[in-house]
């Protein structure tokens, strides 16, 4: 289990966006992918197939304790599950 918090504005981005707190734990916990960007942060990118084979996208700064949400959103750059 990850050790992580939501920051301000990925709390409002989830109530704003209909994305649930359990999707975002999944996809920080068992993320279908992980990429490293040159800032620092780490995008954890998970299909959540109740939610029509969406990618959900989450920012994660993991230099920080604990690892701090920075925002989520459904990445339309990629492509729906069919």
């Amino acid at each position: 289990m990850i050790d992580y918090q939501l920051s301000e504005h990925a709390r409002a981005m989830l109530g704003e966006r209909n994305i649930h707190e359990r999707w975002v734990k999944s996809t920080i916990e068992q993320p279908d992918r992980r990429e490293i960007q040159e800032d620092g942060t780490v995008h954890c990118v998970r299909t959540i197939e109740e939610f029509d084979g969406r990618h959900l996208r989450v920012v994660v700064n993991v230099e920080v304790s604990p690892q701090r949400i920075v925002t989520a959103f459904f990445d339309r750059r990629l492509r729906r599950t069919e």
